[in-house]
């Protein structure tokens, strides 16, 4: 009897649990189905659950969860930002501005609140020894306030010597924030690298902090942003982040190319504005009373032979939470307007079907497509993933050329003769849908002709593949592009 009572009692169990699990499983489809996202990853994320329900239940805890149309600050405090002092020098456009520009400009104003300001003077580096060089002498004339937001801040000899420089910094009086990813910085902040700069009165906080298990889901949100405001004057915008490979290469590539930009006038208020929502978004104080300080040394180092002035530019921040997808859309805008030319350099290319067809569309009706990406990138699975991608743009008449110089890290957008963008926003779902990104775009000629010429110039590396060949390549090739293309909407 007591045996029967035992084996009642575990079967019960079992009935329990595994309805419990049942419910748990439709919990999950029914969250999915309300979202109202995408039907094609809807029914992969249902497929999923009901096939394989403990690992489509984790993967979906990780990776599938949405943030979308979720606030990052209130629009009380939104508005406070608008109305401060440091966001009213916006400057006029210029006449010039073409009929396409200005439905760009209102467009992103539209989705994500983007002012446009004018007359500002932009410095591109094509390199990480110019820019970190022209940064930390930026950086080392402070006066007033620094903020800096980066992926990945490495505990190597560039990352300590950023460190160092806000220590002393610190110590002159100059108010210092520092915002880092949890992830992306994680060598850093798993050894007394951040507590240093703590210790010297500096405030450092990592952006969605994973902790175990109650915030595990986290994990799939990172901010990828590159910023640096530096007394409200000078701001740098670009992908590089602060890691010695973006200088010398690091052990796996012989070289590191990347782009960003140096900028001074009204746009800088524009990165200060984004910086204040992410800060207040984890929190902190709502940052209204920072206003542009110049000093005589910062306007020492303003302009440089290799400065462009005038330029008009919006500051286009994106992320999980945006309601239209703000990077998606600039993409996709550039993209459908472009009449002469469309030249993308991105470390990792997994467009989404919308981005893929306006590329595939544009070309064929005669427009000059090119993409370029690393022949090896730092992730063998999306450089395999990328390659997925290369038969398509192939027969559409799309120039693939493949980055053999190093690493290609530059994420740039050139458009006919005066749309260019830069800035954190690699040409991949990760990116359009999952990171929290940030880019600059600027409507200028000579700007877009510095970029196209940047864009020749590392064509003389490329390898340049015809559909003949690619068509060719060995079939273990094939399948390992094409199962590292099912994985593309969560790498």
């Amino acid at each position: 009897m007591t045996h029967l009572l035992l084996l009642f009692s575990y079967t019960a169990l079992l009935w329990v649990i595994g309805a419990a699990y049942f419910a748990l499983i439709i919990a999950m489809i029914v969250s999915v189905l309300s979202e109202n996202r995408n039907p094609v990853r809807s029914i992969a994320w249902v497929t999923a659950l009901l096939l394989f329900p403990v690992g489509g239940a984790v993967l979906y805890y990780f990776f599938g969860r949405s943030l979308r149309n979720v606030r990052m600050i209130s629009r009380r405090n939104r508005r406070k930002l608008l109305n401060s002092d440091a966001q009213k020098p916006k400057g006029k456009l210029h006449g010039g501005v073409s009929a396409d520009d200005r439905r760009c400009m209102r467009l992103l104003y539209s989705v994500a609140d983007s002012q446009v300001y004018a007359d500002n003077t932009i410095r591109i580096f094509s390199d990480g020894q110019s820019h970190f060089d022209a940064l930390f002498e930026d950086l080392s004339k402070a006066r007033h306030f620094i903020n800096i937001q980066f992926y990945i801040i490495a505990n190597d000899d560039l990352g300590r010597r950023l460190r160092d420089i806000l220590i002393e910094r610190a110590a002159a009086g100059v108010k210092i924030r520092v915002i880092y990813d949890y992830i992306g910085s994680f060598d850093a902040r798993r050894r007394d690298f951040f507590m240093r700069m703590k210790g010297a009165g500096i405030e450092v906080h990592s952006f969605f902090r994973v902790r175990f298990p109650e915030k595990l889901n986290r994990l799939n949100w990172r901010n990828h942003r590159k910023v640096v405001v530096i007394d409200g004057v000078t701001g740098y915008i670009g992908g590089m982040n602060v890691a010695e490979r973006y200088i010398d290469g690091g052990r796996r590539f012989k070289g590191w190319r990347d782009t960003a930009v140096r900028i001074t006038g009204s746009a800088v208020a524009g990165l200060q504005y984004n910086f204040a929502v992410d800060w207040k978004f984890m929190g902190h104080e709502l940052l209204v009373d920072e206003l542009p300080v110049h000093s005589a040394e910062a306007d020492d180092c303003v302009k440089t032979d290799d400065s462009v002035d005038g330029v008009t530019v919006q500051l286009v921040t994106s992320g999980p939470m945006d309601r239209w997808g703000n990077a998606s859309m600039l993409f996709m805008r550039a993209i459908s307007q472009a009449e002469k030319r469309i030249f993308i350099q991105t470390p990792y290319f997994l467009p989404s079907d919308g981005l893929l067809t306006a590329l595939q569309c544009a070309s064929l009706s005669g427009v000059d497509v090119r993409i370029m990406i690393p022949l090896k990138s730092d992730t063998s699975l999306l450089t395999h993933a990328s390659f997925s991608y290369v038969e398509e743009c192939l027969l559409a008449g799309i120039k693939i050329l493949l980055y053999d110089g190093g690493m290609l890290h530059a994420k740039t957008l050139v458009v006919d003769d005066d749309f260019s963008t830069i800035g954190s926003v690699n040409f991949d779902f990760r990116s359009f849908e999952h990171n929290f990104e940030e880019n600059v775009v600027m409507y200028s000629r000579e700007i877009n002709q510095r970029l196209a010429e940047c864009f020749i110039n590392d064509s003389a590396v490329c390898r340049r593949p015809k559909i003949g060949e690619w068509a060719r390549r060995p079939r273990s090739m094939k399948i390992k592009q094409a199962l590292a293309r099912l994985l593309s909407p969560i790498l």
